[in-house]
C-alpha cells in the first residue's frame, strides 16, 4: 500500500480528533479510544457474564477486578447494584488489596435478580495530593502545586451536588491562610481527602463492558435436609395405597428425624395404556398402580391430583399441615406423559408420532419406557407448549408449593429451563428449583448455569478417600462455587448403591454423615432410614420397587437409623458452620480408610471437624492433624472437644490426636471445637 500523502494524513488526523470511533480497530466492537482505564480479570462472572453469579440472603457479595492504567496517576472504583425492583443503581466503594486487584463488597437485602458492574476512573485529586506529598518530603517548592490544589477543590465545588458548602468554605479557609504551610496542610488534611472522594472531578471515567447478573435466594437454598417419600406408600394396609391423610400422620415422624423439605414423587393420576406392574414388568396385572411418573389419564393431567390420594383442597391442608410442623413440601416436576395423557388428544402436535401412527414412547436404549412419551419442545407449538409448562409450575406454586425436583432435566432444552426458571421466578423469586441430572458432567453444570437452584451430584458414586477430596474440592474451590450448589441424595428411588447394598447400618450411618455435612444440602430416600438394601441382582435398582406397587413399610423394624439421623440433623441444625458449603477444608489423617475434614465460620465461634471411617467393615486408626493456626490456636493452647453424635467430650492440645473409627460402635465423630481458656484464680487472690 502506498503511503499517505502528507494532506491526506492531515485530514485523518483531523476527522481522528473529532471523531476517535474512526480509529476502531477491525472487528473489536468492545474498543474505546477514551477508556484509559483497563477493567479485567472480573470475579465471579460466569461464562464472561452468559450467566448469573447466585448467593443466598445475608450473603456479602464481593467482586474482584484488576484496575490499572498508564502512567502513576491514582485511580478510583465502585461495585455498582441494581436491586430487583430498583431503577437507581447503588455504589459500594472498591479499595485496592495488592497488585492492581480491587475488591468491593455489598449485603443483598432481598431475594431475586440483582445486576453488577465495575465502575472506575482517574481520581486528578488523589494524583494531585499523592505528588504533592512526594515532592514535599523531598523538599522541593510546591507552591504552585498548592494553586493547582485549590483550583481543583474550586471546580468541584461549582460542579457538586452534595455538600458545595463544605468546598466554598474549605476555599475561603484556605485563601485566608496566612501561610503557605497552612495552606498546605489544609489541602492536604484527610478531610480535605474524604470530600474531595465524595465530589472530586472524575477524569477518565470507565465503565466495564459487561453487566453481571447475581441471583439472591433464600436460604433454603443453600440449607436444608430432603426426605423423599411415595404418599401413596404411607400406611399399613397392604392391599391399598395411602392418601394425603396418611402422609400428615407420618409428619411428626419425619420432621423429629430433623428433615426441613418433604419431597413428594408426582401426585398426579397415572396412566393405564402401557402401566408398568410390579418390578418394572411391562404388562401390570390387575390393581398395580403403575409408575407415578407416567403422569395422566382419562383423570386429569400435570394439574390433577391422583382420586386415591385425596383431592386438591386435602394437598392444601397437607401443605398447610407441613408447614406447621416447620416443613415445607416440595413436589416433583416431570415433563413427561402417559400414552393417555389429556394433552396427546388436545394437543397430538406436542407429540412425536410413529409411521404406524403411534404414539412414539421414551426409550435410552436398552431401557425402554412404554408407558412415556415425551414432548417436542420445538415447532410451531413451541410458545403454546412451554407457557402450559410455565403454567404448570405457577399452578402448584399458587397451592403454596414453592420447591420443585425436576425430574430428568438434561433430556430437555437448556434454553427451556433458563426460560422458565426466569419467568417463574420474575414473579415468585424465593422459587426453589433441584435438579436431577445424573448425567455427563458439563451437562450438569450448565443446567445450574441455566437457573437450577441445586442440583443432583455424582457424590452417590464417590466411596474412597481421594475421589471424595478431588471432587469437593472441584465443588468449593473452583468456579463451581459461584453457580453451583451440590444436593447430595445417599440413596434415590432409582439408585440404591452398591455401598449401600453391601456395607450394612455403618454403610448408611457413614453415608449419612458424608451427605449431611460435606455438603449443606442433603437428602435421603424413605427405606434409608431403615438401612433397606434389597436391590434386583446385578442392578442398583430396588427389589419390588414401590415406582411400581404399593409398599407397607414398618418405620420401627429393628436396626434402623432413626435417632442416629435425628442426631446427625440436629448437629446441623445447631451448628452454622455446617449451614455452609465453601469453607469446607479437608485436612490429614494417616489412614487411607479415615477422612477428617472441616467447617468453621469465619469468626472461628464455630467450628465443626468431621472424621469418618469409609469401609463399613473394619475399624481404622489415624492419626488426625489440626489446622491450629485456622484455629487461632497455638501449639500450646488447649481446645475442647465434643463428639455430637456420641456426647463424649476430650480435651486436648497440639495438633495431631489418635483415633479409632469402629463401624459398629462409632463409624463417624462429629466434633464441636472450642478453645479451653484457664483462669488462674491465684491472679484474683489478695
Amino acid at each position: 500500500m502506498a503511503p499517505r500523502s502528507g494532506k491526506n494524513r492531515r485530514a485523518a488526523e483531523i476527522a481522528a480528533d473529532e471523531n476517535l470511533e474512526t480509529l476502531r480497530p477491525e472487528h473489536n466492537p468492545a474498543w474505546d479510544a477514551l477508556s484509559r482505564v483497563v477493567i479485567e480479570s472480573v470475579s465471579p462472572e460466569i461464562d464472561g457474564g452468559r450467566y448469573a453469579v447466585k448467593r443466598v440472603l445475608g450473603d456479602e457479595f464481593e467482586v474482584a477486578a484488576d484496575i490499572f492504567r498508564d502512567g502513576h496517576d491514582v485511580l478510583g472504583a465502585a461495585l455498582e447494584f441494581l436491586a430487583p425492583g430498583e431503577d437507581q443503581w447503588r455504589r459500594a466503594p472498591m479499595a485496592h488489596a495488592d497488585n492492581d486487584r480491587w475488591v468491593g463488597r455489598f449485603t443483598p437485602g432481598v431475594i431475586g435478580r440483582y445486576l453488577y458492574r465495575i465502575r472506575a476512573w482517574t481520581d486528578p485529586f488523589q494524583t494531585w495530593r499523592q505528588d504533592v506529598i512526594k515532592k514535599r518530603d523531598a523538599g522541593q517548592d510546591v507552591s504552585l502545586e498548592l494553586r493547582e490544589g485549590r483550583a481543583l477543590i474550586d471546580k468541584a465545588a461549582q460542579a457538586a451536588r452534595q455538600d458545595p458548602g463544605a468546598a466554598h468554605q474549605l476555599l475561603v479557609q484556605v485563601d485566608n491562610a496566612a501561610a503557605e504551610l497552612q495552606r498546605l496542610l489544609l489541602l492536604l488534611s484527610d478531610s480535605t481527602r474524604e470530600l474531595m472522594g465524595r465530589i472530586g472531578a472524575r477524569a477518565d471515567e470507565t465503565l466495564y463492558h459487561r453487566t453481571l447478573e447475581l441471583y439472591v435466594d433464600r436460604p433454603a437454598a443453600r440449607f436444608a435436609a430432603w426426605y423423599e417419600m411415595f404418599p401413596r406408600s404411607q400406611a399399613s394396609d397392604p392391599g391399598r395405597g395411602s392418601n394425603f391423610d396418611d402422609c400428615i400422620r407420618r409428619l411428626p415422624e419425619v420432621r423429629d428425624m430433623g428433615f426441613d423439605v418433604l419431597y413428594f414423587v408426582p401426585i398426579h393420576p397415572i396412566g393405564e395404556v402401557n402401566r408398568k406392574g410390579r418390578n418394572n414388568a411391562v404388562v401390570a396385572a390387575a390393581g398395580e398402580p403403575g409408575s407415578p411418573y407416567a403422569i395422566g389419564s382419562r383423570e386429569g393431567g400435570h394439574t390433577a391430583v391422583h382420586p386415591e390420594l385425596g383431592t386438591l383442597d386435602d394437598f392444601r391442608r397437607l401443605v398447610a399441615a407441613a408447614h406447621e410442623h416447620g416443613m415445607e413440601v416440595a413436589l416433583d416436576f416431570a415433563v413427561q406423559c402417559a400414552p393417555d395423557h389429556p394433552w396427546i388428544k388436545q394437543h397430538p402436535e406436542w407429540f412425536n408420532f410413529r409411521p404406524d401412527g403411534t404414539v412414539k414412547y421414551a426409550e435410552n436404549p436398552p431401557k425402554k419406557y412404554q408407558d412415556i412419551v415425551n414432548v417436542n419442545f420445538y415447532g410451531a407449538h413451541r410458545a403454546a407448549l412451554w407457557n402450559e409448562l410455565k403454567d404448570i409450575v405457577l399452578f402448584w406454586i399458587a397451592q403454596g408449593v414453592k420447591t420443585f425436583r425436576v425430574d430428568n432435566p438434561h433430556t430437555k432444552p437448556v434454553p427451556f429451563w433458563e426460560w422458565l426458571i426466569r419467568e417463574v421466578q420474575a414473579k415468585h423469586p424465593e422459587a426453589i428449583f433441584l435438579s436431577e441430572a445424573f448425567t455427563r458432567p458439563k451437562m450438569l453444570k450448565v443446567l445450574a448455569k441455566a437457573g437450577f437452584t441445586q442440583s443432583y451430584t455424582y457424590f452417590t458414586w464417590r466411596n474412597f478417600k481421594q475421589e471424595i477430596i478431588d471432587y469437593l474440592v472441584e465443588l468449593t474451590t473452583t468456579e463451581c462455587r459461584d453457580y453451583l450448589r451440590p444436593n447430595f441424595f445417599t440413596n434415590t428411588p432409582d439408585i440404591l448403591p452398591p455401598m449401600l447394598q453391601r456395607g450394612g447400618r455403618a454403610a448408611f450411618q457413614m453415608r449419612l454423615v458424608l451427605a449431611a455435612t460435606l455438603s449443606s444440602l442433603y437428602g435421603i430416600y424413605n427405606g434409608f432410614e431403615l438401612c433397606e438394601a434389597t436391590a434386583l441382582p446385578g442392578t442398583e435398582e430396588y427389589a419390588d420397587s414401590e415406582k411400581y406397587q404399593f409398599k407397607v413399610w414398618d418405620w420401627d423394624r429393628a436396626g434402623n437409623i432413626k435417632d442416629y439421623i435425628r442426631r446427625v440433623n440436629v448437629a446441623r441444625r445447631d451448628n452454622p458452620a455446617l449451614h455452609q458449603l465453601t469453607n469446607l477444608r479437608f485436612h490429614p489423617a494417616s489412614s487411607d480408610s479415615v477422612l477428617f475434614y472441616s467447617k468453621m465460620t469465619a469468626d472461628r465461634s464455630n467450628m465443626i471437624f468431621v472424621a469418618v471411617n469409609l469401609d463399613p467393615f473394619e475399624a481404622h486408626e489415624a492419626t488426625i492433624e489440626f489446622p491450629l493456626g485456622d484455629m487461632n490456636l497455638s501449639e500450646g493452647d488447649a481446645f475442647e472437644l465434643q463428639d455430637l453424635l456420641g456426647g463424649e467430650r476430650h480435651l486436648w492440645r497440639g495438633a495431631q490426636h489418635r483415633i479409632r473409627l469402629e463401624p459398629h460402635a462409632n463409624p463417624a465423630a462429629i466434633f464441636r471445637v472450642a478453645p479451653f481458656r484457664y483462669v488462674d484464680y491465684r491472679e484474683t487472690c489478695f
